[in-house]
């Protein structure tokens, strides 16, 4: 209606400070407050600006409402509600805001004239339905002895001293009027306010002698610490056991306002009977697993309406949600019970484990992740205990798409290459640097590059956030890695397909350059690339030594690029001095807009490229061509095939599984 406005927690449009940013959605008047409501129940919230553009609760979907702010009412023919109501004491004012029962039972207690009397006082007076929602023998018990039980209880709801809402400071205490026991307060960002885990529902409504504000439940006095409330409930037995041998007693006793996600006997249960073992006989594994239950600060169940990240004791996050009326924990509904107030927080109890990555194997931690398809690989290989045990260790686990057509046969070869994904020491991405070197249980050495948009091991790149665990960290690889094996020369000696580009680098005198160590990464033509090019622009290259130096210089540059570092465009200087200019188009990397055959076969001081066209720089493309191979280049050809016949030492160099080990074979009488 465009006679209401929306307001921020209730307070009137006028007071509050978004009031010229909602004057933009209605038309502004005074002391009318917004309300969502929760569809097809009689839960309301009253709203701030997040939960209005929201629009949901725990996911249920809310319809806003408007009504006049505490104190005041509408006015005929007048916009909002610009009538104030005369004050009256808070006996009466209990009848007026919701809380008849509270009114009502006040008076069976005698406490009516202490409220209808001279005072400053606050009462968080339950509602009605509050009231309602009593377990019968609770409510028989406070009735059958009012002016005891209900009396105390009722008090135990005060405090002498006003209080309103902006004095409601997060994780402060408020002494009631019953033996001066505390009242936790809790002021959540999201604008939630409770009381003892109580939700204010209706808040500051004044009084001569003091102010009310409604709640959602009856509250109760609470003199148990967290560590008492694990003492005396028998389904939390298996916890009490964990809690005294990892030496947390203390913690739990201490002052302050955390969160325990107390897990059940049957938690425990239903974890299986070796990894509970492993976790409880492992000190430190045992600490991480209880501090991963334990949240930095009281969350009450009524504060959560929309999923939000909490920080736990551990230093890990815990995503803390809701569904309907269920609590969640990373999106599970396993609290079975919530609010067990204590004095230095709550206790909400989960029928299930929460296992941090920081008390996991490497097993553990793979299989529930997207490289699951990788330990059962390296099971077959018969290297689970590297991945069970209490070695340190960082797992170069590839993505179970890589395996999409299924696992390799396991082999003697197979093997030795999972070895050389199993690196010595556990690490952590964060502190890996561009050329250092890792040593594999394989005896290999791996080199890492750190690339502005991708952090590499040889030709696979770091796909996801590591995992660590108690032992082992895991890396999430996009790709199985190819461990270089040979200078860049022993490489393309190795491989049929670069015996002319080998004829000629040894022409050209660059033999030398590409043994030595270096960083190089080579657009490498293959035969049929040279067999492409017009025979008077091949008679020409090859007949002239320092012309074809100039153009194979063309075709390396002096730093490693893999092809996981390629994003859109990536310009390189070549050595002959000419940009280079490496993108990837429909996932297929090209060189100067030429698609490449075959990207990431490591060496030891460099990356190949196979590519099938010869690459030229501007100013050596010819402007003449001719009919006849000149004598040299005849020379050169023959050169090719007499090292295409050579017998080379094998070398295993292809970047994807299939075909290195296609080559292992092929070539296991040795080039």
């Amino acid at each position: 209606k465009s006679e209401w406005a929306v307001p921020l927690l209730g307070f009137p449009i006028s007071s509050s400070p978004y009031r010229t940013l909602f004057c933009f959605v209605v038309t502004c008047s005074p002391n009318v407050c917004a309300v969502q409501k929760l569809i097809g129940t009689n839960r309301k919230y009253f709203t701030n600006c997040k939960q209005w553009y929201q629009r949901k609760i725990c996911g249920k979907s809310t319809v806003i409402s408007y009504e006049c702010c505490p104190g005041y009412e509408k006015v005929p023919g007048e916009k909002g509600c610009p009538a104030a109501l005369p004050l009256s004491n808070i006996y009466e004012t209990l009848g007026v805001v919701g809380s008849a029962t509270t009114q009502l039972y006040s008076d069976r207690s005698n406490l009516r004239p202490e409220i209808e009397g001279p005072g400053s006082f606050t009462i968080f007076a339950p509602s009605n339905e509050a009231w309602a929602s009593l377990p019968a023998e609770t409510l028989d018990s406070l009735v059958s002895n009012v002016n005891i039980e209900l009396l105390n209880a009722l008090r135990y709801h005060m405090v002498n001293k006003r209080v309103l809402t902006d004095d409601l400071k997060h994780g402060t205490t408020l002494n009631s009027m019953y033996q001066d026991l505390p009242i936790q307060i809790h002021h959540y960002p999201n604008g939630i306010v409770t009381v003892n885990c109580a939700r204010l529902l209706k808040a500051d409504h004044h009084a001569t002698n003091g102010v009310v504000h409604v709640i959602d439940k009856v509250i109760s006095t609470t003199t148990n610490s967290i560590q008492q409330v694990i003492e005396t409930e028998e389904s939390l037995e298996t916890l009490r056991a964990a809690v005294a041998a990892s030496d947390l007693n203390s913690l739990l006793e201490s002052e302050g306002q955390y969160t325990l996600l107390a897990p059940t006997n049957e938690a425990f249960e239903k974890i299986p009977r070796e990894t509970l073992n492993r976790i409880l006989g492992d000190p430190e594994a045992l600490r991480d697993l209880l501090n991963h239950h334990i949240l930095k600060s009281a969350m009450c169940a009524e504060a959560i309406i929309a999923g939000l990240t909490m920080e736990t004791l551990e230093g890990t996050t815990l995503d803390v949600g809701c569904s309907g009326e269920e609590l969640t924990l990373n999106g599970k509904a396993i609290i079975a019970n919530k609010d067990v107030l204590a004095t230095n927080g709550v206790v909400h109890f989960v029928n299930e484990l929460l296992i941090p990555d920081s008390a996991k194997t490497l097993f553990e931690l793979a299989q529930e992740s997207e490289v699951s398809k990788s330990t059962d690989f390296f099971r077959q290989a018969g290297l689970s205990s590297h991945l069970t045990g209490s070695e340190q260790v960082t797992l170069l686990a590839p993505v179970n798409d890589v395996f999409k057509d299924g696992l390799p046969v396991v082999d003697s070869n197979m093997k030795n290459l999972l070895l050389n994904h199993i690196v010595r020491d556990q690490l952590s991405s964060k502190y890996l640097y561009h050329g250092q070197k890792l040593q594999t249980l394989g005896d290999k050495e791996l080199r890492v590059f750190v690339y502005r948009n991708n952090l590499c091991i040889e030709n696979a790149c770091i796909a996801a956030h590591d995992k660590r665990g108690r032992f082992g960290t895991l890396f999430i690889m996009d790709k199985m890695l190819t461990p270089p094996s040979g200078s860049v020369m022993d490489v393309l000696k190795a491989d049929h397909r670069f015996s002319t580009l080998v004829a000629a680098i040894q022409s050209a005198g660059l033999t030398e350059n590409l043994n030595r160590p270096g960083t190089f990464t080579v657009f490498a033509p293959t035969n049929e690339a040279f067999r492409a090019m017009p025979q008077g622009e091949l008679n020409k290259l090859m007949g002239n030594a320092k012309e074809l130096a100039n153009i194979l210089k063309f075709h390396v540059a002096d730093e490693i690029l893999v092809s996981g570092a390629v994003g859109a465009l990536v310009r390189l200087k070549s050595m002959q001095g000419d940009k280079l200019e490496v993108s990837m188009k429909n996932n297929v990397i090209h060189i100067n807009k030429e698609p490449v055959a075959e990207s990431d076969i490591m060496a030891t001081n460099g990356v190949i490229y196979a590519v099938n066209s010869v690459l030229q720089p501007q100013a050596s493309r010819p402007q003449e061509r001719g009919d006849e191979p000149a004598d040299p280049a005849l020379e050169i050809f023959k050169q090719a095939s007499a090292l295409s016949k050579v017998k080379y030492k094998k070398i295993s160099h292809s970047p994807v599984y299939t075909r290195l080990l296609a080559r292992m074979k092929e070539n296991s009488g040795g080039f």
